[in-house]
């Protein structure tokens, strides 16, 4: 039976989400939305209050089995920039929402080039060729690469 997965990487501005259906076989995942949860103008508690009860509605409503959101990592030395933070607030918003519905896994980027395959995430999101092997339906944008590769990586690891 096929299963329903979430894939989720947050930036100060929004959320990158992509819907997979996730075959039993190795077959490609079947990629049902790939779009992005913009954070509201403004107050940004409020923004954050009205992201929270989007991303927990899509995935009641989906039937999203698990969400797998693309996990903070250490760039560089020295203070954290307010963007880093504010995307920082931003995953953990989604992640206690997607929480509230379903299982949710982290993955580091960095974790998904040492584990899956023989290349770095990088040079597969930029691979034409993989992704026309590694899935089919709706419409993957280049920025959906990333997070859909943390679903494939989870799902042959």
């Amino acid at each position: 039976m096929t299963k329903r997965w979430l894939g989720l990487t947050a930036s100060k501005e929004g959320v990158i989400y992509v819907d997979v259906e996730v075959p039993d076989d190795d077959g490609p995942i079947v990629v049902l939305a790939d779009d992005t949860w913009k954070v509201q103008k403004g107050d940004r508690s409020a923004a954050y209050s009205v992201l929270h009860q989007q991303c927990a509605d899509y995935i009641r409503e989906n039937h999203i089995e698990r969400t797998v959101v693309k996990a903070s990592a250490v760039t560089g030395k020295g203070m954290a920039k307010l963007g880093m933070l504010e995307a920082a607030e931003v995953r953990g918003i989604v992640i206690a929402a997607a929480a509230s519905v379903c299982e949710v896994k982290q993955l580091k980027k960095g974790s998904v080039s040492k584990t899956y395959g023989d290349r770095n995430v990088d040079d597969y999101v930029a691979d034409d060729s993989f992704w026309s092997k590694n899935t089919k339906g709706g419409k993957l944008r280049k920025m959906g690469r990333e997070t859909a590769m943390l679903l494939i990586a989870e799902r042959n690891g």
